[in-house]
């Protein structure tokens, strides 16, 4: 008979029940039928949690939206306030989002966990909307004064930005783990709710960008950085009401700790291998990743200095848009190669693409039209094996590796730690760029670099991220023994 994944062995634990079938002597998990495993609730109980799925989705397109508008509306701003648009200040606005991001994740992924999934994301829809609100809407005495106050809405927005990191994917794992026919997709579900659908709005505040600046002739106005922010905030509202009737996980119902005391230590103690394995590969990740995207209209413009804003902006959209057929692709080949595993072959991919680039940056540069396509593709191909890769896995490993009752908290901790690779990429990366006596150098440098801690981060993810298990509770079941053996 064909059998489900058979779990590790928990020594130091007495054997318990799992879906009504009896544990083993020597304290594993069973090995149950798959027809048995696999009968499921009905038609209408499907289509629920698939639309939970969906509605995280369109939550966290919303997300990639509001985090990428700002690399392109600063190009807009820097045209409109020469003088008041310094490095520093293109730096805090889009730090702003970033520390918000770090703040949101770690807040909300310890509420998701503590009082619930729901009014996590009730909370997390206010607090973006209302940022979102205050950026669009920024006034002040002064240039600079207008700009203090879009860093601080930015910051608002990305507070709840980044709590929809944690609550809309455990949402989503613990919504397709609930229903057969969703589990044994669970890996391309999560990954079409996260990171595809990131990605989808990083394209989309581009293409919006582009056509707000098109309806402008071109020119750089107040009207195109105003209107492509209050987009940002059309998505969440449209959501809203569906997502104030959303009820928590049956996972978390039966395995969440709300309200209730909570051994930290043991937690700890157990999963500090798992944490550091998953919190440490998104920060290699985004450490590269956000500052490519951001420094995607300066490296496309060396290429061709003479370009118009419009162009310019044109082109680093072709060249970031190949992110979305990556995660599309890459969703395909989680449950069938494993999250770990996609995770590592697409950093090994994205290594060899870097360092080719790198190596071959002066003949790119200086090639002509015929050379400037090559780099195109070449540079498309990079930011797409990073959505094949680590840009999908990265909310899978650090959903799956963790049970209910810390999933939050873990994935909360993991995307904060993403989001402070990003914040020191982005400061870096510029700065080893500036360090070398010609741009060509400079490019030639950050791909070099970029390269290395892709590879860096393939090791990572193959020695500390454990195999996934067949379903979620599957590790439930497992924490509660060890608790019960150490005397909780």
């Amino acid at each position: 008979m064909q059998t489900a994944y058979k779990n590790e062995k928990t020594a130091e634990s007495p054997s318990k029940e799992l879906d009504g079938f009896p544990g083993n002597p020597d304290g594993t998990l069973p090995e149950v039928p798959l027809d048995q495993l696999e009968k499921g609730p009905g038609t209408k109980t499907r289509f629920t949690q698939l639309l939970a799925v969906i509605v995280a989705g369109v939550a966290l397109f919303s997300d990639g939206y509001n985090i990428q508008v700002t690399a392109y509306t600063n190009t807009v701003l820097t045209a409109l306030y020469p003088v008041e648009m310094t490095v520093e200040m293109r730096t805090r606005l889009s730090n702003s989002l970033l520390v918000g991001d770090i703040i949101g994740m770690l807040a909300f992924g310890l509420a998701s966990d503590r009082i619930g999934r729901r009014w996590g994301i009730i909370g997390c829809t206010l607090l973006l909307v209302g940022g979102v609100v205050l950026a669009t809407a920024a006034h002040g005495t002064s240039t600079t004064g207008m700009l203090w106050m879009m860093i601080i809405g930015r910051g608002v927005a990305g507070v709840g930005a980044g709590g929809e990191y944690a609550v809309c994917t455990t949402s989503s794992i613990e919504a397709a783990d609930d229903v057969p026919e969703l589990r044994r997709r669970r890996g391309l579900l999560v990954a079409w709710s996260t990171n595809v659908a990131i990605i989808s709005g990083f394209v989309g505040s581009a293409l919006v960008v582009l056509v707000v600046l098109a309806a402008y002739g071109g020119r750089p106005s107040d009207g195109v950085w105003r209107i492509s922010f209050g987009v940002g905030c059309v998505l969440p509202l449209a959501v809203f009401g569906f997502r104030l009737r959303m009820a928590d996980s049956k996972l978390f119902e039966k395995h969440g700790v709300r309200g209730r005391r909570f051994p930290y230590k043991l937690a700890i103690k157990r999963y500090w291998k798992s944490l550091a394995g998953c919190a440490g590969v998104w920060f290699l990740y985004n450490m590269v990743v956000y500052p490519f995207n951001l420094l995607a209209p300066t490296i496309v413009a060396g290429f061709a200095p003479n370009q118009s804003l419009l162009q310019t902006n044109g082109w680093s959209t072709l060249v970031n848009s190949f992110a979305l057929p990556g995660a599309i692709f890459g969703s395909l080949l989680i449950d069938r190669m494993g999250p770990r595993q996609t995770y590592a072959f697409g950093l090994v991919v994205v290594a060899v693409l870097g360092f080719t680039i790198g190596g071959a940056m002066e003949p790119l540069r200086t090639g002509g039209t015929g050379a400037f396509a090559a780099f195109v593709i070449l540079f498309g191909l990079f930011q797409c094996f990073l959505s094949v890769g680590p840009g999908n896995n990265n909310f899978v490993i650090s959903s799956e590796s963790f049970p209910t009752a810390i999933r939050g908290h873990c994935l909360g901790f993991a995307a904060a730690m993403g989001k402070t690779g990003a914040a020191i990429g982005t400061q870096i990366f510029p700065i080893i760029q500036t360090k070398f006596a010609t741009p060509i150098k400079g490019q030639q440098a950050i791909f070099l670099v970029g390269s290395g801690i892709c590879a860096l981060g393939a090791v990572w993810v193959m020695w500390l991220v454990p195999n996934r298990r067949a379903q979620l509770e599957d590790e439930d079941i497992l924490f509660t023994q060890y608790l019960e053996a150490n005397g909780w």
